[in-house]
């Protein structure tokens, strides 16, 4: 089975990070949840959820801006980017951690 995007996993995260400040996110949440699940069961293209995905990550200021909110969330949260991985996103991710963590 093929793994979300990288843009896919920084909405999802983004979408986790904030559904507690919002209910809008637990919403948007929800429902880019519901979509990859009707991906993984062939009843929605991956063409037509990478098309909302987009659509989304573009109301929120595009991936990298997510990205930047995302893990500034968790760093004014916790003190620290966690996170590893290899993957596009994690590697991203982690670039802004470390520029967000010098500025401190």
């Amino acid at each position: 089975m093929k793994k979300p995007s990288p843009e896919a996993k920084a909405l999802s995260l983004f979408l986790m990070a904030h559904k507690k400040t919002a209910p809008i996110y637990k919403e948007k949440s929800k429902r880019i949840n519901k979509l990859w699940d009707l991906v993984r069961a062939a009843e929605l293209s991956e063409k037509d959820y990478l098309e909302e995905v987009k659509n989304m990550l573009t109301s929120y200021g595009g991936y990298s801006e997510v990205i930047e909110k995302t893990v500034r969330f968790y760093i004014e949260k916790t003190g620290e980017w966690s996170l590893q991985g290899d993957d596009k996103y994690c590697i991203d991710a982690k670039q802004i951690a470390n520029k967000i963590l010098k500025q401190k």
